[in-house]
C-alpha cells in the first residue's frame, strides 16, 4: 500500500497551466478553507504523472503570495481564484465501509492503483492495475485521500 506520512498537507488532482509565461497549479479553494494549506506558507509539492507509470514526474517547492489573494501554487503572481461549491466544502465524498465501483487510472510509487471519484478525490487500491474497474470497500478515509480493498474484480 502507498505510504502517506502524517506531514501530507493535502492531495488533489490538478493541471499545470500556463499563465503569462509561468506555469502554475491551481490549489482548490477547499484546501484553503479547510486550512490544510495557507497563502503565507511554503510547501514541497510532488507532481505525479497521471498516465504512464505513475512515478513522481517532478518535485519542486513553491510559495503562494499572501497579498495576491489567489489559490495558486507556483510563483504566486497570478491566475484566477479557484472556485468551490458547497458540496466541496462538505468533506470526503466517502465513508469507511462504503462500497464503490472505481476505475484505476494510474499506479502510485509503491505500485498501488489510484482511482479518482467525485471532485477528484483519490482512492488508493492495492493489487490493481490501470484500466481495472473493481468494486472496492473503503477501509480508511482522510480529508483528501482514502484507502480501499477490492471486494469484486
Amino acid at each position: 500500500m502507498v505510504e502517506i506520512t502524517d506531514s501530507l498537507a493535502c492531495l488533489f488532482t490538478g493541471e499545470v497551466e500556463e499563465r503569462d509565461g509561468d506555469h502554475v497549479v491551481v490549489v482548490p479553494s477547499s484546501e484553503i478553507e479547510h486550512e490544510t494549506v495557507a497563502h503565507d506558507e511554503t510547501y514541497r509539492v510532488a507532481l505525479i504523472k497521471r498516465d504512464g507509470g505513475g512515478e513522481a514526474a517532478a518535485s519542486t517547492e513553491s510559495r503562494t503570495d499572501a497579498s495576491a489573494n489567489r489559490d495558486v501554487a507556483g510563483n504566486g503572481t497570478g491566475g484566477s481564484r479557484a472556485r468551490s461549491t458547497p458540496d466541496e466544502a462538505a468533506g470526503p465524498p466517502v465513508s469507511e465501509g462504503d462500497v464503490r465501483e472505481v476505475t484505476i487510472e494510474t499506479l502510485g510509487d509503491k505500485g498501488d492503483g489510484i482511482a479518482k471519484i467525485e471532485r477528484g478525490y483519490v482512492v488508493i487500491v492495492p493489487d490493481s492495475e490501470p484500466g481495472d474497474e473493481p468494486t472496492v470497500e473503503i477501509t480508511s478515509v482522510r480529508e483528501n485521500v482514502s484507502f480501499a480493498e477490492v471486494v469484486e474484480e
